[in-house]
């Protein structure tokens, strides 16, 4: 046979087999795809059906189908029903059309194969558990155009090492809840809230950096990150939520900026090897819960340090020892020298302060470097720096850890 007429044959062919493989309603001159007679495999959503536009692939439509091992899904298509790839344990590649906009609840729950997906640039809706329970997948974007993730959206996908939030997306009660590899994590800005749970059990995740749009860091949010050893906190937060960072054992400092007015009962409770927790501005109000009545309960070697001029401190804060962290650079007499290739400075503050030393070389636009770390041992400490005459000029600065 002609190789040319056996082509056009099987393309002839192919909406016929396309009906064959998928049940299918009409609404409005579109198709939904309600349901999946094929044999599995490697199969491919159409971007049309009998001529008109496949936009919708529905509810449950592929639930449980044991043998399908790969997904193409057309442009066409804009949305992703409930569950409609759930417990498809063979699934192992997606790829999803430029058009899809909305990823259902449970729509690819269970499907433990699955060890990557790219998320469309127009999905601006990540549904309820949508990815829940994918245990092989390692890594997520999801895109700027992005509203919402949903609540536990990413629930136990215990093999996630890395994800990324873009810029104004809320994510969900539970986003990443029990993503116990998880250990790299990037949050756009825009992003508001980070709600209840969303890293709660990720045991993995060594540091986090929060933009400064997030106002609220909601309860139990990094509760059991026992990795975490950084955390950025900036001045738009206002409230730290209860238990919040509970249980964060590799937590060695953290620094409160004075945006926040108001810290949950056991927001720091059982951070073993935190030591200095270093508030910059007025004493926060505390909310009490749970017949506990503290934030730092079993933080036995923590101090809390706050800076001169601010105000509702005591002795004591929320049962930890509170003093003043003031050091200051001596400029005066012998306490500042200059001699040959060596700049030296005195400064002084209450005993037993942690100072780092940080110098740049542009006020204007200063990026500041740590060059020392120094304790006041007895209220005062001396730093020498013996680079100074390679920059032009240079500026120094003294804060806490």
């Amino acid at each position: 046979m002609n190789p040319f007429i056996l082509r056009l044959l099987l393309f002839l062919a192919l909406p016929g087999f396309a009906r064959a493989q998928f049940t299918t309603a009409t609404n409005n001159d579109t198709i939904t795809i309600t349901g999946y007679t094929g044999p599995g495999g490697a199969v491919t959503i159409p971007g049309r059906i009998s001529g008109l536009p496949v936009t919708i692939i529905g509810d449950n439509t592929f639930h449980n189908c044991a043998t399908l091992t790969s997904i193409t899904i057309a442009n066409s298509v804009t949305s992703i029903g409930y569950g409609t790839f759930e417990s498809c344990e063979g699934l192992t590649n997606v790829i999803l059309g430029n058009g899809v906009a909305n990823i259902g609840d449970w729509a690819f729950g269970y499907c433990t194969s699955l060890t990557n997906i790219t998320i469309p640039t127009n999905v601006t809706q990540i549904g309820n558990y949508a990815f829940a329970f994918c245990t092989g997948l390692a890594g997520v974007t999801v895109p700027n155009g992005a509203t919402s993730i949903g609540d536990y959206a990413f629930w136990y996908c215990s093999g996630l090492t890395s994800a990324a939030i873009g810029n104004g997306v809320t994510t969900g009660y539970g986003a990443f809840q029990y993503c116990e590899r998880l250990a790299n994590v990037s949050i756009g800005p825009g992003v508001t809230d980070l709600l209840d749970y969303t890293f709660e059990y990720c045991p993995s995740l060594t540091s986090l950096t929060i933009p400064n749009t997030v106002t609220c860091i909601a309860d139990f949010a990094c509760q059991a990150c026992s990795s975490l050893a950084r955390v950025t906190i900036p001045i738009s937060v206002t409230t730290i939520g209860n238990y919040t960072f509970a249980d964060c054992s590799a937590l060695t400092t953290i620094t409160i900026p004075n945006s926040v007015t108001n810290i949950g009962g056991g927001a720091f409770d059982g951070c073993t090897n935190l030591t200095g927790v270093y508030f910059e501005g007025s004493a926060p109000t505390i909310d009490y819960i749970y017949g506990f009545n503290g934030v730092f309960n079993g933080d036995n070697n923590a101090i809390v340090y706050y800076l001169p001029g601010t105000t509702g401190w005591g002795a004591t804060f929320s049962n930890l020892p509170a003093v003043p962290w003031n050091a200051q650079i001596q400029t005066g007499g012998a306490n500042l020298a200059l001699r040959t290739n060596q700049l030296g400075f005195a400064f002084t503050g209450a005993s037993n302060i942690v100072v780092v030393v940080e110098a740049c070389t542009n006020l204007a636009t200063p990026i500041w470097s740590p060059l020392a770390t120094n304790t006041l041992t007895g209220g005062s400490s001396y730093f020498s720096d013996s680079a100074w005459t390679n920059y032009g000029s240079r500026f120094y600065r003294v804060t806490w850890p």
